[in-house]
């Protein structure tokens, strides 16, 4: 008899989950953004949770809660109910970069969330100031091997995006530049148009103005394809680097256990509003890359997460880096 109760129970309990997701959402969306307002990660959910508000029929409410790389808010959103009420805008420093910085992180990107989708990637571009004796990509190389520690490196706080992919660059092409640290991207900016420090890597959503303004340099974009907003800056891998392709994606996650049909049903939105012109033209501004379909999958995130930690760990563990 107990048996027969338990099943009962048990059965009742999944119809129920059933009938929530099938009536999914009945009340607004908070979707929780790790970064302060204004900045990449928050545009791009801003931009793409527009649309999909007006498929789900519900506001999706955006709250920035930044902080330790992002992963504050990504810790919080991941402890959230598994309701579909609140979801987050996770990028490459929160779930890719993160285990190695924060020995002490909260979560396992790989397994502590529910995959929704990609969202929009923001290439990442090297940049210098603008009186850099090269005039292109091979020219700054050889001045890296040439001054090795005397080159400044500017990024924006430990765990940031600029921070991470700087890393990155210096081991892929074995220099060890001074690390000038700032308390966030526009210091660090300000003092390279400034001519304070010669070169950063950073998302081209940040820099791409002050290229167009002739107020920094570029060398290359970190993409495969020319971006349509820098259109004379070539990739790397035309510039003569291999090896060094980056970008700071961002794409959306709920906590671990929602229901599959509620995150279908923000996949299936997510979708729409990827293939929305108005959604399209709006990320394209910024120098933002659109996934394909098929990048865009549940399936296909969870996929990137797991080589994200694959890639950024050994890296950012072999150059000591740490936010701890």
């Amino acid at each position: 008899m107990k048996k027969i109760t338990l099943a009962l129970a048990a059965v009742a309990g999944l119809a129920a989950t059933g009938a929530q997701a099938q009536g999914y959402p009945t009340r607004p969306i908070t979707m929780i953004v790790p970064f302060a307002a204004g900045g990449p990660t928050d545009v791009i959910a801003r931009i793409v949770t527009d649309n999909m508000s007006r498929t789900l029929g519900q506001q999706i409410v955006i709250e920035n809660v930044a902080g330790a790389g992002g992963t504050t808010g990504i810790t919080r959103a991941a402890q959230a109910q598994a309701d579909g009420y609140t979801i987050m805008m996770g990028h490459m420093g929160t779930h890719g970069a993160a285990p190695a910085l924060y020995p002490n992180l909260k979560y396992d990107p790989t397994k502590d969330f529910a995959p929704i989708g990609l969202a929009a990637g923001t290439p990442i571009v090297i940049v210098a100031k603008k009186d850099f004796p090269a005039t292109d990509l091979k020219g700054f190389l050889d001045h890296m091997k040439a001054n090795g520690e005397k080159v400044n490196m500017a990024h924006a706080g430990v765990g940031s995006v600029s921070h991470s992919t700087g890393i990155f660059f210096n081991s892929v092409i074995k220099a060890k530049p001074t690390m000038v640290a700032y308390r966030g991207t526009g210091p660090a900016l300000n003092d390279l148009m400034a001519n304070t420090v010669d070169f950063m890597t950073d998302q081209i959503v940040n820099v791409a103005p002050q290229i167009q303004g002739g107020n920094i340099k570029a060398f290359a974009i970190a993409t495969r394809e020319r971006s349509p907003v820098l259109p004379n800056v070539p990739t790397t891998k035309e510039a003569g680097l291999e090896g060094y392709e980056v970008s700071a994606w961002n794409a959306v996650f709920a906590p671990k256990g929602t229901p599959p049909d509620v995150v279908k049903k923000l996949s299936d939105a997510l979708m729409k509003s990827l293939d929305d012109e108005n959604t399209k033209k709006r990320l394209l501004e910024l120098g933002g890359v659109i996934p394909t379909g098929a990048e865009r999958t549940p399936e296909a995130l969870q996929k990137l997460v797991e080589s994200e930690v694959a890639r950024w760990t050994p890296v950012l563990k072999a150059a000591g880096a740490t936010a701890e």
